[in-house]
């Protein structure tokens, strides 16, 4: 018997992923975006959020189908993010696959989004397989886990203030480079030099866990005071610098994680593993070390449908089905899976 055909359906924050997804094979991902509608505002707002998907969802699950060239009563099974993430949203799209399975008479599973990052590069690398470390990195989370098996995750570290990626927003804000920030930065710091200011490097004492609200404060103080001074170096180096300031930490915490556990395997996911910087260090020092390194491409790092597909697909062979009375939850916790 082949694969199962699985339905993913992602919408934990400012995205409606829709994906088709049997084994490591995507058959079909799309994909509507916020970005414009949340721009204006600075950052997402949960409200416009939780009404973009409800206009977003029904097309967005046909379409998927279509490409794919699937019907729904092929499907064995349909599966949404269950949480964390922000509560109508997260309604949106999990009452939707509710109410599609319940229709179908198909089996629901409910996804920790984190667990879908885990799965991610599944997607795109046949060999990825436990144990492993994984740095999942995103505007809501930053944690470095260690992946024992699938189905037996342990938090090695978090952040215990701001992630990274709402770092990169709230510092992008400030420089006036708009909204998402991770990406901004990124394109502003290909001309920049990081050497030109040093950012800190927080909880150094701590090998596993971040801290970014600290940076957050430094950048905007440094820039004032420069201002003030009429002594601003040009944006393209002060974003370098924050950029290298964020990845410096990332990078180094996850390979202490290595370095404890010898696992021979990293991986990642999360919005901030698109970034460009981040993923070339990561292949270096994974390079230098000989371990392996499996990052999904940048358009599985971003909340996706194929992503929940995929641990779908591994919850379902499981037998773990969600209960129909269970709901979301935005508090929920990959440690407690």
């Amino acid at each position: 018997m082949g694969s199962p055909l699985i339905l993913g359906i992602e919408t934990s924050c400012d995205e409606t992923g829709v994906a088709v997804v049997r084994g490591h094979e995507i058959l079909a991902s799309v994909l509507s975006s916020q970005v414009d509608a949340h721009a204006r505002f600075g950052g997402v707002v949960p409200e416009v959020a939780a009404r973009a998907h409800v206009e977003a969802i029904r097309p967005m699950a046909h379409l998927a189908l279509r490409q794919a060239g699937v019907h729904s009563d092929q499907l064995d099974a349909v599966a949404a993010t269950r949480g964390p993430g922000l509560v109508g949203a997260l309604m949106v799209g999990y009452s939707f696959a509710k109410a599609m399975a319940w229709t179908l008479e198909t089996p629901f599973v409910g996804i920790d989004h984190m667990e879908g990052h885990l799965f991610a590069p599944r997607l795109e690398h046949n060999d990825f397989e436990p144990p492993a470390i994984v740095l999942l990195a995103s505007g809501g989370h930053s944690q470095i886990v260690h992946v024992r098996s699938w189905g037996t995750y342990e938090v090695l570290g978090a952040t215990i203030d701001d992630a990274a990626g709402e770092a990169f927003d709230k510092i992008a804000r400030f420089m006036g480079l708009g909204f998402p920030g991770g990406p901004a930065i990124d394109r502003a710091a290909v001309a920049g030099d990081p050497s030109i200011v040093k950012f800190p490097r927080a909880l150094r004492d701590r090998p596993y866990d971040f801290s970014f609200s600290g940076l957050k404060t430094s950048v905007v103080t440094f820039l004032e005071k420069a201002k003030a001074s009429n002594a601003v170096p040009p944006l393209p180096d002060v974003a370098a610098a924050v950029q290298e300031a964020i990845v410096d930490v990332l990078v180094d915490k996850t390979f202490n994680a290595v370095e404890a556990t010898g696992v021979e395997r990293v991986a990642g996911g999360g919005g901030v593993l698109a970034n460009s910087r981040l993923r070339a260090r990561l292949q270096e020092e994974a390079d230098r070390r000989g371990v392996a390194l499996h990052l999904p491409s940048p358009a599985l790092c971003t909340d996706n449908g194929a992503m929940i597909a995929a641990a779908g697909e591994f919850r379902l062979e499981r037998g773990d089905l969600t209960p129909w009375d269970i709901d979301v939850s935005s508090s929920l916790r990959l440690a407690d899976l």
